[in-house]
């Protein structure tokens, strides 16, 4: 197949070894955040935070992280060109959701006097919250469809990454602590480009499961 789509997926991969001279354009990085930012989400909640990592002294921060576990990660903090905490909200509240249907007013996608009637779809969050007021495990969901996104607009721009779950959850929201206010990294994701002598992965040919093994059409 030669569509322009399944050509940017054949290329993507995870990359072992950075190259730390190179560096994304603040073009680039631009389209980056703004794909993130239009990330699809169950009933559009957004209940997440995406934290960049770019200057010596954040990266430092990271890389300090991984102080207990996950050291095989540590080395793509500095070498790699960014990093980008992908953060959610664990306990997602109707006054959280209330921010989105006033911008959807004030986008005019929902008419003032229909405001109630749209929190209807809170019942979903509802539906995924706990006696304690946890909905941790919903919203984080919510955080792999921007990661899914962002990894293909990567992969469009010719920029490498990594996918970390590989990291410490716990330091990073001691380190992170006024950036994160409340909100919880499980994962985060490394851009860059790769080294192009070191990086194993890179040469190694694509490998998946037939598509008769994971696709049935009805």
């Amino acid at each position: 197949m030669t569509h322009p789509i399944i050509a940017d997926l054949e290329k993507r991969y995870t990359t072992k070894k950075y190259d730390p001279s190179k560096r994304v354009s603040q073009e680039d990085l631009e389209v980056i955040y703004e794909a993130i930012r239009l990330s699809a989400s169950s009933i559009n909640s957004q209940p997440w935070k995406f934290i960049v990592i770019e200057s010596d002294e954040a990266k430092q921060r990271m890389h300090d992280t991984f102080a207990n576990k996950f050291q095989f990660n540590q080395p793509h903090i500095k070498a790699g060109s960014h990093v980008i905490l992908f953060a959610h909200n664990p306990k997602y509240t109707r006054e959280d959701y209330a921010k989105v249907v006033d911008k959807g007013i004030a986008d005019k996608r929902i008419k003032a006097e229909d405001r109630e009637q749209a929190f209807g779809g809170f019942a979903f969050a509802d539906l995924n919250t706990d006696e304690a007021g946890s909905n941790a495990a919903w919203t984080k969901s919510q955080t792999y469809l921007a990661l899914g996104n962002t990894l293909h607009v990567l992969a469009r721009l010719g920029i490498d990454s990594t996918t970390m779950e590989g990291v410490d959850s716990e330091m990073i929201g001691e380190i992170f602590a006024k950036e994160l206010d409340g909100y919880q990294c499980e994962v985060a994701l490394v851009i860059g480009y790769h080294h192009t002598e070191e990086d194993y992965n890179a040469p190694l040919p694509k490998s998946r499961l037939a598509r008769e093994q994971v696709l049935q059409v009805l």
